[in-house]
């Protein structure tokens, strides 16, 4: 089996690695270097990645050490040229987690092709800037367990106009996790996309996951009586991880499981 072989060396946990993509659409693995070693062999292995929707394309390594990026076309057609790299302003690693998970045995990336009509991320994270370090935790939480995420820090660029950046990443998110709290309700951006994220969620079109943080009910009823109808998750109650886990049972289950 053919494949291009990107080393990226020995890597921080929390490093975020860019991979673009030109040509066609191709199968984009994370692995360490055991790993790849089985993968080479033809041997089941694990990896963070699949078949991304969109170019760049950006993977989260999971936990310090040494650290390969392949790209084959493997159960595809066509031909791909591909480029990889860490990004200088990756995502910090927390601190005290409560759990490392072992990466995802994902055998049949399971993403459409890049330039495809279907939502290019599974979630879209409306947040306050405030709140920046819980949801940068949840970031790299979600992204460990193989979800592809609209965070600004990572998919947005300079120059890059805000406004068309986050219609573009709440049209195409298939999710939308709401972080309501007391930032997030004062402040007008987030107000605006979490209108979005109703307006899609009504069409059928995505589904809103809220998540409480330094909120109570009786706030987030003050604020909106609707949103505080929604089942929602706590993290004064509920680990960052647990969260993460709730979120990937509903966001990776297939729709006719």
């Amino acid at each position: 089996m053919k494949f291009n072989h990107h080393q990226l060396g020995s890597q921080p946990k929390g490093a975020v690695v860019e991979v673009t993509l030109k040509g066609s659409s191709a199968n984009v693995r994370l692995m360490d270097s055991h790993n790849l070693s089985l993968y080479k062999r033809g041997a089941q292995h694990r990896y963070y990645g699949g078949r991304p929707k969109r170019s760049p394309f950006h993977i989260t390594i999971p936990r310090s050490g040494q650290w390969h990026i392949t790209v084959d076309m493997q159960g595809l057609r066509g031909s791909t040229r591909s480029s990889a790299r860490v990004l200088p302003n990756a995502l910090p690693s927390v601190a005290n987690r409560s759990s490392d998970l072992a990466s995802l045995v994902r055998p049949n990336p399971r993403t459409p092709s890049i330039g495809s009509t279907s939502p290019s991320y599974d979630v879209f994270i409306s947040h306050a800037s405030e709140d920046k370090p819980i949801v940068r935790e949840l970031v790299i939480a979600l992204q460990e367990r193989g979800m592809t995420v609209w965070f600004d820090e990572i998919s947005m660029q300079i120059g890059d106009s805000l406004r068309r950046s986050i219609d573009s990443g709440l049209s195409n998110s298939r999710f939308g996790i709401v972080i309501v709290s007391p930032e997030f309700m004062a402040k007008p951006w987030t107000n605006y996309e979490l209108d979005g994220i109703v307006s899609s969620s009504l069409s059928g079109t995505q589904q809103m996951l809220p998540i409480w943080h330094n909120v109570k009910h009786e706030d987030v009823l003050s604020f909106s009586p609707s949103l505080a109808d929604k089942l929602a998750r706590s993290t004064s109650t509920v680990p960052v991880t647990e969260i993460a886990d709730e979120i990937a049972s509903v966001v990776l289950t297939p729709v006719n499981s």
